[in-house]
């Protein structure tokens, strides 16, 4: 292959040259990609069957992260010393430990609101794809509509069968992110497992 038709090769493949490049950084380490993509569809898989439990855990876990982020931010705001920002930061942790407390102490409440947002979340944002994609007619606009519509629509769904939909929303909405995580990694891990050697 002559030195000008390598370039012209390497220029007509659909994945950049730097992206290749950290692609194979990346294949060292597949074994471990493809462990946590496995991982990631168990742990959805089961969330999916039983998304009961996989709320509370959901839930529990959302609790555990503002406590620590809570204590974690009023420390630092003391440690940081004397500046502007040492209020609004002490405020925020504080608001943390009490959000944190809250769903600690009133969790199925707490699960019932964050359904409740996500119901209005996914209505408004709906809403908002599809006039989107009406008024904008951008390429392959139909399927931004459909897309907007089907979540409009979960939305409603969820919304009209309050408060018996909170108990199985939050966690089965986080085990579908967990199963299309888990498998993006797999494909992933086992795509960079059979990359050619740079020259």
């Amino acid at each position: 292959m002559s030195p000008d038709a390598a370039p012209a090769a390497e220029s007509k493949s659909p994945v950049p040259p730097i992206v290749r490049h950290e692609f194979h950084h990346l294949r060292k380490a597949w074994c471990w990609l493809l462990t946590l993509g496995i991982l990631l569809v168990v742990c959805g898989t089961a969330a999916v069957v039983a998304p009961l439990v996989a709320t509370k855990i959901a839930v529990d876990i959302l609790a555990a992260i503002l406590l620590i982020a809570g204590v974690a931010t009023v420390v630092t705001s003391f440690w940081a010393g004397k500046w502007s920002g040492i209020l609004v930061q002490l405020l925020i942790g504080v608001l943390y430990i009490v959000a944190g407390f809250i769903i600690t102490g009133s969790p199925m409440m707490s699960i019932l609101i964050i359904t409740i947002f996500l119901a209005a979340t996914f209505i408004v944002g709906g809403a908002f794809r599809a006039i989107a994609a009406i008024v904008v007619r951008f390429p392959q606009w139909g399927w931004a509509l459909l897309n907007g519509l089907i979540t409009m629509l979960l939305g409603i769904v969820i919304y009209r069968h309050l408060p018996y939909s909170a108990l199985w929303v939050v966690g089965l909405l986080v085990g579908i992110e967990m199963l299309f995580a888990g498998w993006t990694w797999i494909m992933l891990a086992l795509a960079v497992r059979q990359l050619p050697d740079l020259e």
